[in-house]
Parts: C-alpha cells; structure tokens; sequence
C-alpha cells in the first residue's frame, strides 16, 4: 500500500518554464504574457467583443426603418410584410449579439484562469532566483500576497481593454458614419463629447485610484498592527499591554477610518459630477433631435436612429468611465508587485554556464574578497584550499566570517574580488543548479516546508524511492520518532515544522543530506538542538555520511569538530590558526584557550 504522499509524488505537477525576464512595468509585463502565450485568444476575444456591438449597431438603423415602414403603413402606403421583415431582422441582431456575447464568455471562462496561472508563474519563477539577500529586505508573506494579487488584477485589466474599450471604439466609428450622412454636426458633437467625458473620467478615476491606495495602505497597517499583536500575544499578557495594544489599534483604525471617508466623499463627488454629465447631455440631444423633428428636418424614423445610437454611445461611454477606476486599481496593484519582483537579479547564471563536473570534491579560494552591502569587510584576500575528501572545521567568534564563506561557496553571494573553484571550475561560470546539486547542507536553523515528513525529506531527490526514504530517515534517526506519529511519515510538521521538537527538525535535515548523497558536504552546527544522547547517535551517522566527502562544518560547539582532519580558526575574515584539534591544544593559541574556556560547552553564536 502506498503511503499518501508517495502517491502524490507519482505524477509530475511542477509549473510550465516561464524564463527569462520580467518587465520593469505592468503594461509591458501584461504585453509580454499574452504576446508568449494567448496572441490567438486575445486576437479571437477582441473580434468578438467588437462583432457582437457592430451587430448591435445597426439596430437603430432597422428600428428607424420599421418606425418610418408603421408611418407609411399607417398612411396606407406600406405593407404588413415590411413591418414583420423588419422585426425578424431585428430579432436576428438580437440573437447574433447574443450569441457573441455567450461566445466570447465561454472563451474567457478557459481563458481568464491559465492567464492567471501564467501571470503568478512566470512572477514567482523570476522571485525564487533572487540572491538571499533579496529575501532578507522584502517579507515573505508579502511577496507572495503581492504575486497572488497580481495574478487576480490581470483578469479585470485584460476584460476592460478587451471588452469595454473594444466596443467603445467600434460603436464610436459605426455611431459617427451612420449619423454623419443624416446630421454631421451631431455625430460631431457625440464624438467630441465622448472623448471630453472619457478623459474627464480618467482624471477622477487616477485621484480616486491614489486616494484607493491611502485606504489600502492603511488597511495593510492595520492588519500588520493586529497580527504584530496575536503572534506577540505571551508577551503582551506577561507585560499586562492589553490596554496598550487596543489604543495603538485604535489610533491606526482611525487613520483608516478617515482615509476611507476621503475616499467615500470623493467617490460621491466623482459619480455627480459624471452623472449629471450625462443626463445632461442625453436631455440636450434629445431636445435638439425633437427641435429637428418639428422643423421636418427629420423623419420619425430620422428620431429614433438618431436618439438609439447616441442612446448606445452614451451608455458605453458611461459603463467604461465606471470601469476605469476599477481599471486604475487593478493596475496599481500589478504595478506594485512587478516592481517589486522585477528587481534585477543579483547573482546572475553566465549564458555559458556549464554544468559543474566534480570529480573529488576539491575546494580552491584565492584572492577572496567580499563586503556587504552596507560597507562592512568581511573578507580582504582570504586565500584556502581543502583537498578532495577532506574534513575541514571552522570555528571563531561571531562575525569572523564563517558562515558568509558558506554563503560564498553555494553562490548566494558573489564576491568583489577573487575566485572560488572546486575540482578547478570558477563556480561563477557554471550553473547554480549543478553547483546546489554538488553540495548538501545542514544548517543550524533547518527550512521544512509545511508538508508531510515524507515530502520534507524527498526535497532532496524528488524521485526517491519509498525504501531510500526510510534509510535516509534510519541513519538520521528519525524513523523512530516518525513511527511513533500516528500518521507516521504522512504526518504534516507545520508552518517552518512548527509541529516538530528542535532536535526532531534538525535530524529530518539530516535525513535530507543523507538522502541528496552529495560530493561535498556543509555542516552548520548540525547537532546544536539534540539531547546528549541523540547527539552521540547522530555523530555517529554523521562521520558515517562524511566518509569520501569533502566537508567543511562550522561549529560553536568544539566538541562536534575535535575529530576533524584541519580546523581553522577565524577571526575578522582572516584565518589565525589552523591544523588538528591535538595540534592547535598544543600549540596553545586562541583555539586552545577557546577549548578550556568551553570545556565542552558553546561558541556565540551568529556570524
């Protein structure tokens, strides 16, 4: 019997490629995604869209006919069969629209969601190659609310310029050659009037799409200061702040209260002011065209084609102007998270990059120099070199630059100056994904995905086999505790494995390891959240899995590394010392003098 998440692992589900990329604007981005991918059903979308409104546009012209055919019918000069001739074409053109209007629903209908799909794919392909730095400035939850939102916008974006803005432009043009033969001034004035009123509208709607904002913003703030509060919750009872959050909550809903009234105020004052734009409008024409009747410049008929088309342009007219504040926003919000997922990529794959071939496992660092962004030296010519196999530990004070060197050779930084090369390949000119396959990691703060326990340790080979999980998991340690789950190796480990002990979560990275069986092998303080005993188990295994690898293990507690074949010790970005832990307590220096003042115990950590 297969376990369940096996099953689930036995079809391929990753995501379409959407490489290369992203557009720095939201038109541009929008443009690129339906240039790729849905040129056909945009092209299609839009045809339909403006045949159902250029059916619909001849109908003033048949109700303007049948209106002039009952006159003369009424005068004893026309036919029965001229009035029941008009209305069967009328109800043809109300069936044909009709029946466009159902076409281009059933197209959207499979269209709008793989343009979704498209649009948060391609966005969080381009946000997983980010540098680590990158995530380190911009919060998770919102870079993926941003990239959700995105992919919700795009629908209304694409719906408003492919529906309403299409339709508008085809019954303007049908509107003014059929009434410029009859009234020219007034196809003038219609046009005229729709461009002033759709310019007008755009304005209001770009100062309410701002003022949109301010709410949203505040709204954000609000939800931010209230989800600050609950996962702060024991420390707000331990200081008794209850009192204290309700009225820092209080003073942010108020700034959410009036931003919304802001908002409300100018909605009523954009609304009025276009309303009465057109009634106005629609009341002048209509006295202009009876004007025009009773001066027998017009027929009846004359009437009703005139009013029925200015009647469709101003309707039209009017719903877009609606639709633009809807418009405004939408692309707001896409603006927003394009601009915050376009940033340029900072550690970027050479286009020549190739495969990175390891053979031993050998490490070579020359000339290595590296600063962070905000102007600290880390590095200044760090030279180093680790021979296939070998075991290497390195130990120092907080900032010596112990785990930024571990950074450095995973390429999650590059460095200013120098070069890093294993088995003799500049890791900068060969690609990230073999380099990452080259190397596994166990980090002192182990990353589990809100998955089952099966899934968490198959990350390292999505196509592992259901008996390499269990080794994995029986050389870790972790069967055990797995086994005593109810659900086992299907039990979920919760948001970061929340739902895990420290020592459990560290021994499923390990597992991982075990499970990647990769030439080289970066140990962070891998057993610094295990019991004694469970520690000894697990140094066991660990040596085990560093036979015929190259290991490089940072260590704040000597004890795990005494083993090892070279141990350096670090200090300012600069190697003090270094050989065997037998060596270096004779040598007596600063890792001697470290290893009495634990006598066993710990390092600070951090770095």
């Amino acid at each position: 019997m297969k376990h369940a998440s096996e099953v689930r692992h036995s079809v391929e589900l990753g995501p379409q490629d959407f490489s290369g990329p992203v557009p720095k604007t939201a038109g541009a981005f929008l443009i690129l995604i339906m240039r790729r991918r849905f040129i056909g059903r945009v092209v299609f979308l839009a045809s339909v869209a403006a045949l159902s409104i250029f059916i619909m546009g001849f109908e003033p012209q048949v109700l303007r006919h049948l209106v002039d055919d009952l006159g003369r019918l009424e005068q004893g000069r026309g036919t029965t069969q001229d009035i029941w001739n008009g209305f069967m074409t009328l109800a043809g053109l109300w069936l044909a629209s009709s029946l466009c209007n159902r076409l281009y629903q059933i197209i959207d209908i499979h269209t709008g969601p793989k343009v979704r799909f498209a649009v948060q794919s391609y966005l969080f392909a381009y946000l997983i190659h980010h540098s680590p730095r990158y995530f380190q400035e911009n919060f998770a939850g919102k870079l993926g609310q941003k990239i959700k939102q995105a992919g919700h916008s795009c629908l209304p974006l694409l719906s408003i310029v492919l529906h309403d803005t299409v339709r508008i432009i085809t019954v303007l043009i049908m509107g003014i050659i059929m009434l410029w033969p009859i009234w020219p001034a007034m196809a003038m004035l219609v046009a005229g009037w729709s461009v002033i009123f759709l310019v007008t509208s755009s304005l209001f709607a770009r100062r309410c799409s701002s003022l949109s904002y301010d709410l949203s913003d505040e709204m954000s703030s609000v939800s931010g200061r209230m989800i600050d509060a609950i996962t702060n919750i024991e420390l707000v009872r331990a200081f008794s702040r209850h009192k204290h959050e309700r009225s820092l909550l209080s003073a942010q809903l108020d700034r959410e209260i009036k931003a919304s009234v802001r908002l409300r105020w100018f909605l009523i004052l954009m609304q009025g002011v276009l309303y009465t734009a057109t009634i106005g409008f629609q009341l002048g024409l209509i006295a202009m065209v009876i004007h025009r009747v009773l001066q027998g410049w017009l027929t009846v008929g004359d009437f009703m084609l005139v009013f029925s088309l200015a009647s469709l342009i101003v309707s039209n007219v009017w719903t877009l102007s609606q639709r633009m504040l809807e418009f405004y926003e939408h692309l707001g919000i896409l603006t927003e998270a394009v601009e915050l997922v376009a940033v340029t990529h900072e550690i970027v794959e050479s286009p020549q990059a190739k495969p990175l071939n390891v053979q031993g496992g050998e490490v070579e660092i020359k000339g290595l120099v590296f600063n962070h962004c905000d102007g600290h030296k880390v590095f200044s010519g760090l030279d180093l070199f680790i021979h296939s196999g070998e075991k290497v530990g390195l130990v120092g004070p907080s900032g010596a630059g112990k785990s930024t060197l571990l950074k450095l050779l995973r390429r999650q930084f590059d460095p200013q100056k120098g070069t890093i090369r294993i088995d003799g390949q500049d890791i900068a000119k060969v690609s990230l994904d073999s380099l990452n396959d080259a190397i596994a990691e166990v980090p002192q703060l182990p990353g589990l995905f809100h998955r089952t326990i099966a899934e968490n340790i198959r990350y390292a080979k999505t196509h592992a086999t259901w008996e390499q999980i269990i080794d994995a998991a029986e050389k870790s340690h972790c069967h055990e505790f797995i086994q005593r789950r109810e659900s086992g190796y299907d039990t979920i480990v919760g948001e970061q494995g929340v739902r895990l002990s420290g020592g459990e979560k560290q021994r499923v990275a390990i597992a991982r390891a075990f499970l990647k069986d990769a030439p080289i092998l970066i140990l962070d303080e891998a057993t610094s959240s295990l019991d004694s005993h469970t520690e000894h188990l697990i140094q066991e295994a660990l040596w085990h899995l560093m036979e015929n690898r190259t290991v490089i293990a940072v260590a704040h507690r000597l004890s795990t590394i005494t083993g090892m074949d070279r141990i350096l010790y670090m200090e300012n970005g600069r190697i003090i010392e270094q050989g065997s832990h037998e060596n270096l307590i004779r040598h007596n220096g600063r890792y001697a003098r470290l290893w009495n003042r634990q006598s066993g115990g710990f390092l600070p950590e951090g770095d």
